[in-house]
């Protein structure tokens, strides 16, 4: 199924295509195709570094210069990457014959087009980070205008809490706990892209993810994706304890409802929840640790999906009073298997 990632390429393909064929337009270029690939290549040098597909490792080290070096050096590094797309551009257009001249003349970059590329990269780059710091679907419904009106829809959430993280922050200092919690969201920013949810927020050391309800029940969808989770935290266990002294550790909830869905603020926008449903979902993450369970769903979200995924399994633990809540709620616990077999409750311990 096509997801986010392939889409913000189509965007950001077709938007450096555009910025092509605006350049040709605005120097009277003689080839608008000409114009457009060579945007479509240098567009994808400059996506493929920022998404970390090339120069990883480089891009890891670059983030963690400071800021003044940081500015110089990425400047460098576009200007190599613009450099690059060109070539590979103009090597397609040369071979095309879509423009005269020799391969050198056609690869070769100008001080203009130099500066152009620059501005229009730095437009770019900015645009997806700021897609990335709000998340795609928030992004997108800001954009739209989606929520400017209030809005009732059904919802799937699943709630992920780093367990353990007040201590560790007291034992390694609030700047390190810090590092090993981004660390720990990084790890499970890809399963929960694969399985089509949305980060919603992170409060602190808990991950809110949500899907649609349609979206999140299919072939247990959110059930797989925090089995993924799990799974990729169990699989780097070893980096873990060399870089932080311990794996990290997870507890969960997952729970769907009707929420009311509004976009608010004034100076800073931000579509907000409301609604019982989300009260609850963090209700039964709470309810975790007194009744000692690792992940807890509730009996209605269970009923709704058709067959857990092999291997997992749902322990039924009857019904539970929750704070703030006149009526119990029915849960079940989940023994959710890792690759290597070892249960999430075992790697808990």
């Amino acid at each position: 199924m096509v997801g986010q990632r392939f889409w913000l390429w189509v965007g950001v393909l077709a938007a450096s295509a555009g910025a092509g064929l605006l350049y040709n337009l605005l120097v009277s270029g003689p080839s608008p195709l000409a114009a457009a690939i060579f945007g479509v290549f240098t567009g994808a040098c400059i996506m493929a570094f920022e998404r970390g597909l090339v120069l990883p490792r480089f891009q890891a080290w670059l983030r963690g210069r400071p800021p003044v070096l940081y500015v110089l050096l990425a400047e460098a590094t576009y200007v190599v990457l613009i450099v690059t797309g060109n070539a590979i551009g103009g090597t397609i257009v040369w071979a095309l014959e879509l423009l005269p001249g020799s391969w050198g003349e056609i690869v070769g970059v100008t001080p203009r087009v130099l500066i152009y590329a620059l501005a229009v990269s730095a437009m770019m780059v900015l645009i997806v980070r700021t897609r990335d710091l709000l998340g795609a679907q928030t992004f997108v419904n800001l954009m739209l205008g989606r929520y400017y009106r209030p809005v009732r829809e059904e919802k799937v959430f699943l709630l992920v809490d780093v367990v353990g993280s007040t201590a560790f922050a007291e034992q390694h200092g609030d700047l390190r706990a810090q590092e090993w919690l981004g660390t720990i969201f990084a790890a499970m920013a890809e399963p929960i892209r694969r399985h089509r949810g949305a980060v919603d927020d992170y409060i602190g050391d808990l991950a809110m993810v949500s899907w649609p309800l349609a979206r999140g029940i299919e072939n247990a969808r959110c059930i797989r994706c925090l089995a993924d989770i799990c799974a990729t935290l169990h699989k780097e266990r070893e980096r873990w304890v060399r870089d932080f002294g311990e794996p990290p550790r997870v507890r969960a909830a997952l729970h769907a409802g009707t929420i009311v869905t509004a976009e608010i603020g004034v100076d800073r926008h931000k579509i907000a929840y409301f609604g019982d449903t989300l009260n609850v979902a963090a209700r039964l993450e709470g309810l975790c640790k007194e009744l000692g369970e690792d992940v807890l769903i509730s009996a209605s979200l269970l009923d709704l999906i058709p067959a857990l995924p092999e291997g997992i399994a749902a322990v039924p633990l009857g019904d539970h009073a929750l704070k703030g809540r006149d009526q119990a709620l029915a849960v079940a616990a989940l023994r959710l298997p890792l690759a290597s077999g070892v249960t999430l409750s075992t790697l808990a311990r």
